[in-house]
């Protein structure tokens, strides 16, 4: 983490009293619906010590802005708290596990209102490589010679619909099927998922390994021989669209970050806001236009 004021670092044992909120300007602010969700699922503030300068609120939505837009730390625009204020409670609440935490139950809930179990019982996993930044550091870059791209892979995990489970990221000269081990471990031991989709990157000793070691099935959607060009597959279409979805976060367009956690750190905010949004909403964005127009029959 990097040095801040004396003052910041001590705001874990603080409170707030009489603390006036910004007004909420951006399309990354979280909204009020999104704010019921999260705000029970961050750590509680400490009853004792000097008063809070800021609302998590603001640095929640501070967070959220980086992400959405790729800005480095120190653009932040001047109505957000401090930049300085704004890291340190990321890295809190890193160390703190807070993403991890809430991710599972936003996952949930949305699960629930869309259906199905809240407990996946099937998964999709998927790789992508993004260019580095200079920021990225040496020991964990890469090349990856059959995307032609250098810097780092992320591995995805998601669940039939398309919700992010797990991801691990690492430097993009590992192969799909090494590179599948950690991150499938982590979903074995953190989910009840025990039939994975892939695709042919994935083939191989990794099926055996998985079956033996985790008890978890792998089946290899391939691509039909016939295929010219361009064809949603089975399956596999849902987890290249989440990856499509997390891009869309600038932040995530490129990687920035000097250790692969912090990357990893990126991607469970871009789908936390994704997911909280879509519970704020109500309904799923493709039946929008059913509930803001009234009909005409």
């Amino acid at each position: 983490m990097v040095g801040v004021s004396g003052w910041s670092t001590r705001l874990g044992c603080s409170i707030v009293v009489g603390m006036q909120e910004r007004p909420r300007r951006y399309p990354s602010d979280t909204s009020d619906a999104q704010w019921v969700v999260i705000e029970p699922l961050l750590p509680p503030l400490a009853r004792r010590g000097r008063p809070v300068a800021h609302a998590r609120r603001d640095v929640l939505d501070a967070i959220l802005y980086v992400v959405r837009t790729g800005c480095a730390w120190r653009a932040l625009p001047v109505d957000f708290p401090p930049w300085q204020t704004v890291y340190w409670y990321f890295n809190q609440w890193e160390q703190q596990k807070v993403t991890e935490k809430i991710l599972p139950v936003v996952r949930g809930q949305l699960r629930i209102a869309e259906g199905r179990d809240p407990e996946p019982s099937a998964g999709i996993i998927d790789s992508q490589s993004v260019k580095g930044a200079d920021t990225v550091g040496q020991d964990s870059r890469g090349y990856d010679a059959g995307k032609k791209t250098g810097g780092r892979k992320r591995f995805i995990v998601t669940d039939t619909l398309g919700l992010l489970l797990t991801t691990m990221v690492c430097s993009a000269s590992v192969q799909d099927r090494d590179g599948a081990k950690p991150i499938l471990l982590n979903l074995y031991l953190r989910t009840r998922v025990r039939f994975v989709y892939a695709d042919a990157g994935f083939a191989g000793r990794l099926l055996d390994w998985a079956a033996t070691i985790l008890q978890t099935t792998i089946e290899i959607i391939r691509k039909p021989p016939e295929q010219r060009g361009f064809t949603v597959l089975p399956r596999r279409w849902v987890v290249e669209r989440t990856l499509a979805w997390l891009t869309a976060h600038r932040r995530l367009a490129r990687d920035y970050e000097r250790h692969p956690t912090t990357s990893e750190a990126m991607i469970r905010w871009a789908a936390i806001s994704t997911i909280t949004r879509r519970i704020a909403r109500g309904y799923p964005a493709t039946r929008q236009q059913k509930h803001t127009t009234p009909s005409t029959h």
